[in-house]
């Protein structure tokens, strides 16, 4: 682990030599790979908090069974990255334990660096591991900073006490901040709101990602009535992540499509933007105008989401906890 004092000028050497070799492997790539001067503004936006950052309401998110986070499709992930920018996303998520997702962006997002928000994520709990977390993302994403650094699926109210400790990645975090390696900071969760509600009471955090769907309203722990309260009452931006639970939400007698996903998350109050990985570039480019259509929903029509699924059980949230 390399001293404090030295960090910042470690990360800035260490990034300087990865993007020279990055910036030669794009060069290699096929003459199919499209170069943009600036990146299309085509769907509304929003601002993202406190941040005052002005983003699309539709982020690409890193994660899941996507060429992105898999090895051995780097082609795919480049042209799915590269169609991205076509369309207009400039928000892109990622996080340390994304698989090869990092390395993936870093291949093509610093071409386009200035014009875009990048968000990484630790599952550190302590300051030495945050830090160790830190460089890898940056190394591999060829940066010297990230927009947004979040604490990842924070889960347990336990892991509260390690994470202010005198030795937390909360230090880790103020530190990258005082430096400019990071803009913002943030916590994520999946599974449990109130922990989530907590860390933002003890915080100042800029962000959060949290798990908003329509099957939400149904669990007994919902994070739109518990989390979206407290977030606009610090204003702290909000993205909404598993917005159509990895496709669960779209079998038969639940919701028709992205249509409904997308409309009802983004309806929520307090909601700024989602993320959404996709599978290749017409799922990517179906979701582009999904957002580019979007009109905010009336109670009526968020209430008739709702109804639909009633009945999705764990499918629609097969990633929290139920107990």
């Amino acid at each position: 682990m390399i001293g404090q004092t030295n960090r910042r000028n470690f990360i800035i050497g260490s990034v300087a030599a990865a993007t020279a070799l990055g910036c030669k492997a794009i060069t290699q790539q096929s003459a199919q790979t499209v170069a943009l001067s600036n990146i299309p503004s085509s769907m509304p936006e929003r601002i993202l908090g406190k941040t005052d950052v002005s983003l699309p309401i539709l982020g690409l998110g890193g994660a899941g069974r996507t060429p992105i986070s898999a090895k051995g499709r780097e082609k795919e992930a480049i042209t799915l990255i590269e169609k991205a920018l076509q369309l207009g996303i400039r928000y892109f998520d990622t996080a340390e334990n994304y698989g090869v997702s990092e390395l993936h962006f870093g291949k093509i997002l610093p071409t386009y660096r200035n014009q875009i928000y990048l968000n990484s994520k630790t599952d550190a709990r302590t300051y030495d591991r945050a830090w160790q977390h830190l460089e890898k993302s940056l190394r591999l994403l060829n940066t010297d900073y990230l927009d947004c650094w979040q604490i990842h699926h924070l889960s347990f109210l336990e892991e509260l006490e390690v994470i202010f400790g005198k030795n937390g990645v909360i230090k880790a975090i103020e530190e990258a901040k005082d430096q400019g390696i990071i803009r913002f900071s943030g916590v994520t969760g999946h599974h449990e709101p109130d922990v989530i509600v907590e860390a933002l009471q003890r915080y100042d955090f800029d962000t959060t990602l949290i798990s908003l769907n329509a099957a939400d309203p149904h669990h007994p722990r919902p994070f739109s009535t518990t989390v979206l309260p407290v977030a606009q009452a610090k204003n702290v931006g909000v993205i909404a992540m598993k917005v159509p639970a990895y496709g669960r939400l779209f079998q038969p007698h639940l919701l028709t499509g992205m249509e409904q996903a997308m409309g009802y998350s983004l309806s929520l109050p307090g909601v700024h933007c989602c993320i959404i990985a996709a599978e290749n570039p017409q799922q990517l480019e179906s979701n582009v105008k999904v957002a580019q259509n979007y009109q905010l929903l009336t109670p009526t029509e968020m209430s008739q989401i709702e109804q639909l699924t009633v009945n999705a059980g764990e499918d629609g949230l097969f990633f929290r906890r139920w107990t």
